[in-house]
């Protein structure tokens, strides 16, 4: 411990630790401002709704990040990155386009010293072909370019190699690249999944690339809001998320273009949206790499900071994850009693990527998801990733069906330090079946598809909670603290074991459902 305490003193003098307290649960995004016409200045926002300012600017918002080995292709990588959170289906007449003020980039880091070696950037145009009539379409629409389908958008991706944090090349990599619409309806869009389809388009180099609206693939209970899940723990069970959509880009490169070398296989990877001002300069308004990071680990004075800083300059939120504040709140209500601080054991592992698996040599500590690409995907991947014995997954990059939630949960409460437990919200998978090609994402829900009571509704009989909080802790042992209500303290605390998750590499036996 006194030794990573020392490390940690060192990365902060030195000014190049990163954040680590934003890497606990895994979900989010954030935000920043900027400084002239190319460098973006310092300023504030992001992740479904987690800071004060992004949550105002939901075309902005970055909600999840994605990295993996491609599984249909283990050659390439696929990076997907989600915008615009809480999109109600039906939400007409204008729907959800992206933003034509706004630069999103998807970030690389190749040799693990916290600066990006490339950035991919995705702009985009509005394009109308009747400004006389309120409708989104006038008629079915059969296709992209089809004429009944009134408002459309296309985007161009722009690659930009850095050194030393300074741009050295500028290369158009595709121009005019046609967006997927948002899903009207049955009546206006019969086959979606057409429209989709058209929608992926190959890139000269090798690549796939895919801008549109998508099912949102981030699955969990997010009620650990209201007193951490109800202050009686019957608030859980239940996929906050779905039914909604979000605005989806997505690339496939070959993980060659990527990588530093064979020999040095680990990435770093995150998302930014840069807004124009009115006087021409672009500000950072939101920042994402791991998962639910500044939602609940940072105060709110810091939750504008974090998303317009860069991940060199993450050491200034050490405390928030040294000293967390969630596990506190998770003692004052449910009296189950917090972690040690200070936390070093997340420090290590949060901002450098577990030995062995995904650190990559010579390592500037910060907050990115880290995929190792040497990793191949597996046949049937395993939800809690790393924790159970699949090293393809979550925290090594993340999937689209891990359950970056319940890892969180576990890992915050010890599992990996002797302290066992089984913790989870109940909800173990996305609603709809995500998809075997690129880009992965589940179809987005049509605005003809009514979202029933029953569906937004607390499901009692799926967590088996029913005698709150003294029935569920009368079965656990000494050890198995924590509850699902944990669901915020183990976002500070997210990354907690994950070396020793791999060090370990056990496979664990099926899990049951904390609640039953």
């Amino acid at each position: 411990m006194g030794v990573i305490r020392r490390s940690v003193w060192t990365w902060r003098r030195r000014g190049s630790i990163a954040l680590l307290a934003c890497g606990a649960l895994a979900g989010g995004g954030l935000a920043a401002a900027g400084v002239a016409v190319l460098e973006p200045r310092t300023a504030n926002a992001s992740s479904h709704r987690e800071a004060p300012l992004i949550s105002g600017q939901p075309q902005f918002d970055t909600t999840d990040v994605y990295a993996f080995v491609s599984p249909d292709h283990p050659d390439s990588t696929t990076l997907v990155a989600n915008l615009l959170p809480f999109q109600e289906p039906a939400g007409g007449p204008n729907f959800y386009p992206f933003a034509t003020d706004a630069r999103y980039d998807l970030h690389i880091d190749s040799d693990g010293d916290a600066q990006d070696e490339l950035l991919y950037r995705f702009t985009f145009k509005d394009h109308r072909k009747n400004d006389k009539t309120f409708l989104y379409n006038t008629g079915a629409v059969e296709s992209l370019d089809d004429p009944d389908l009134n408002f459309t958008q296309t985007y161009d991706i722009e690659l930009l190699r850095k050194e030393g944090g300074k741009t050295v090349s500028r290369h158009k990599v595709a121009k005019n690249l046609p967006v997927a619409p948002s899903n009207v309806g049955k009546a206006s869009m019969p086959d979606y999944q057409k429209l989709r389809d058209e929608a992926v388009r190959k890139v000269p180099g090798g690549l796939k690339a895919f801008a549109g609206q998508a099912d949102d693939p981030f699955f969990l209970d997010l009620r650990v809001f209201d007193l951490l899940y109800g202050g009686d723990l019957s608030e859980v069970g239940n996929d906050t998320l779905k039914g909604y959509n979000v605005n989806t880009i997505a690339l496939q490169v070959p993980t060659s273009y990527i990588r530093e070398s064979e020999e040095q296989p680990v990435v770093g990877i995150y998302a930014t949206t840069e807004r124009r001002s009115a006087s021409g300069h672009w500000t950072r308004v939101s920042r994402l790499g791991m998962p639910l990071v500044n939602e609940v680990v940072n105060p709110v004075k810091d939750k504008d900071k974090f998303n317009a800083s860069s991940p060199e300059n993450d050491g200034d939120f050490l405390k928030n994850v040294t000293e967390p504040e969630l596990p506190k709140l998770v003692e004052a209500i449910h009296k189950i009693k917090a972690p040690q601080e200070p936390r070093d054991d997340l420090v290590s592992v949060f901002l450098t990527g577990v030995k062995d698996l995904n650190q990559p040599p010579n390592v500037t500590p910060s907050e990115m998801l880290r995929l190792n690409t040497s990793v191949k995907p597996v046949a049937e991947p395993k939800r809690l990733g790393v924790l159970d014995g699949d090293n393809a997954g979550f925290p090594n990059g993340r999937r689209l069906t891990d359950d970056v939630l319940d890892i969180a949960l576990q890992t915050v409460e010890g599992e990996l330090v002797g302290a066992k437990n089984d913790l989870g919200d109940a909800v173990d998978a996305n609603d709809k079946k995500f998809g075997d090609t690129f880009p992965y994402v589940a179809l987005p829900t049509a605005g003809s598809d009514t979202r029933k009571g029953a569906d937004v509704g607390t499901k009692t009989d799926a967590t088996g909670l029913t005698g709150g909080a003294a029935a569920l802790t009368s079965s656990w042992g000494e050890n198995t603290v924590m509850l699902a209500s944990a669901l915020a303290g183990a976002v500070g605390v997210l990354l907690v074991g994950f070396g020793m998750s791999y060090v370990r590499s056990r496979r664990r036996p099926t899990r049951r459902s904390w609640l039953g």
